[in-house]
């Protein structure tokens, strides 16, 4: 179990992941002020964009001018210097990140890092099912994986973190079940490659206490890389009610690391069937709130939190209806 002395890390990635699924197309703006108001929560890193072709995800078609824009909320707290290091470290979270799909992605994303340094992580990401792969990424795992030996080496010259998302940790809408050990397959070519921290997606939300305790089990002699940084990190759907559950698994097994998203916006567009969307990501506050009943802590303020729910729903509402 993990110990209830250790402070729990806790990732939002609601820029990216909670709104990335949305049709209306919410300002830069309002997309750097839900970033600043996340990073003073105390969460320990935002997520906070996606540098993805425009014409695939529209809605972050802006990563450039969302890093440009933390350029400038940075410079504008404390003397208004321009900040020296990493990310735009006037604001309180420690990482700032942002997904890389492939090289042309870490390109932009290096380019967005050229003046001042705002990216810390990023991400890249494949699958446990072949199907789903396939439709988010049109290429075989294997495919996706070699794509990212040019990322990962950029990554490191650069001197940036990797994650490594592997999505349909516990199902697939497409295939069905999906074993543990496939799972542990495709986390252990990512790990041989070389990345910092593999994510576990349990992508459309059909994990439960059963199916992720034998899915961590799979993981319970996982590596170390770096002791400044967790190597294994959850990320929870809330689909059917059973994300706190799963949290509680997890940290009955060591987990010690979790993304949430904040007002529980998201899910990836590519996971949803016909008539039925993409669920939504376990809420940060519904996660945060967990790990205090259970004694945890994660340094994350819950009023602060609360507010920027208040702000995610009423930016996602205000593009839902054209306002």
């Amino acid at each position: 179990m993990a110990d209830p002395s250790q402070r729990i890390r806790v990732t939002d990635v609601s820029p990216r992941d909670g709104l990335q699924n949305e049709s209306g197309i919410i300002a830069t703006s309002d997309k750097v002020r839900l970033i600043e108001l996340l990073s003073a929560t105390g969460v320990d890193e935002v997520e906070v964009t996606s540098f993805v072709s425009r014409k695939w995800v529209p809605q972050l078609g802006d990563a450039a001018e969302v890093c440009a824009g933390l350029r400038l909320s940075a410079r504008s707290e404390g003397t208004g210097a321009p900040p020296s290091s990493s990310p735009a470290k006037n604001l309180p979270t420690k990482i700032l990140s942002a997904l890389v799909p492939n090289l042309q992605g870490m390109h932009s994303a290096i380019q967005a890092n050229a003046q001042h340094r705002v990216i810390d992580k990023v991400s890249v990401f494949t699958a446990a099912s072949e199907t789903f792969a396939h439709k988010n990424t049109n290429a075989s795992i294997a495919q996706t994986i070699e794509r990212f030996v040019p990322v990962l080496a950029s990554a490191r010259e650069h001197r940036l973190l990797v994650r490594g998302y592997v999505s349909c940790v516990i199902a697939c809408p497409f295939e069905g079940a999906i074993l543990p050990s496939a799972v542990r397959r495709v986390a252990d070519q990512l790990w041989e490659l070389g990345v910092d921290e593999i994510d576990l997606g349990d992508t459309i939300g059909a994990g439960d206490s059963s199916s992720m305790h034998a899915l961590l089990n799979e993981f319970r002699q996982w590596p170390t890389r770096r002791t400044d940084h967790p190597s294994l990190t959850l990320h929870l759907h809330d689909t059917f009610g059973h994300a706190a559950d799963c949290v509680k698994v997890a940290l009955d097994m060591g987990m010690v690391s979790f993304d949430g998203s904040v007002a529980g916006l998201g899910g990836c567009p590519y996971a949803s069937l016909p008539g039925k969307p993409a669920p939504g990501n376990i809420s940060t506050e519904l996660l945060v709130r967990t790990l205090r009943e259970l004694g945890f802590s994660c340094g994350v303020d819950e009023g602060r939190l609360e507010a920027t729910a208040m702000f995610a729903r009423q930016i996602v509402a205000g593009a839902r209806s054209g306002v």
